[in-house]
C-alpha cells in the first residue's frame, strides 16, 4: 500500500496549484483520503477529506472557498486545488488513507505519503 503526493512547487501569491495523491495497492475508492499540512515550526493541520462511499468533501475552515478535493477512480488519484494561494498556504503536504472518524485529524489515518512542498514566491 503506498501513497505518492506530488505536484508541490513554487507560487506566486494568489496563483493556483494542483496536489496529486497517486495511490497503489489498493483501489482509491476503498478509503477516505484526507489531505494534510505541516509548515515549519507549526502543527500538522488537517485541511480537506474525501470519503470513501459517496464522495463527501469536508475542508478546514482555514482554506474553505480556496482549496478543492476530488478524486478520480480510474486514476486511482486524488487531487486537490489550491486556488488563491494565502500567505499562511505554504506548507509540506501530505495525503492519507484510513476510515477516520473524525476526517481531518491525522491520528485516524492508517497509510501516509511522503510530503509535496508548497512554497510561495516573491
Amino acid at each position: 500500500v503506498q501513497l505518492q503526493a506530488f505536484g508541490g512547487g513554487s507560487v506566486q501569491p494568489g496563483g493556483s496549484l494542483r496536489l496529486s495523491c497517486a495511490i497503489s495497492g489498493f483501489t482509491s475508492g476503498a478509503h477516505a483520503i484526507g489531505w494534510f499540512r505541516q509548515a515549519p515550526g507549526k502543527e500538522r493541520e488537517g485541511v480537506s477529506y474525501i470519503s470513501s462511499s459517496d464522495g463527501t468533501t469536508l475542508y478546514s475552515n482555514s482554506v474553505k472557498g480556496g482549496f478543492t478535493i476530488s478524486r478520480d477512480k480510474a486514476k486511482n488519484t486524488v487531487y486537490l486545488q489550491i486556488n488563491s494561494l494565502e500567505p499562511e498556504d505554504p506548507a509540506v503536504y501530505y495525503c492519507a488513507a484510513g476510515w477516520p472518524s473524525i476526517p481531518l485529524i491525522g491520528s485516524e489515518y492508517d497509510y501516509w505519503g511522503q510530503g509535496t512542498l508548497v512554497t510561495v514566491s516573491s
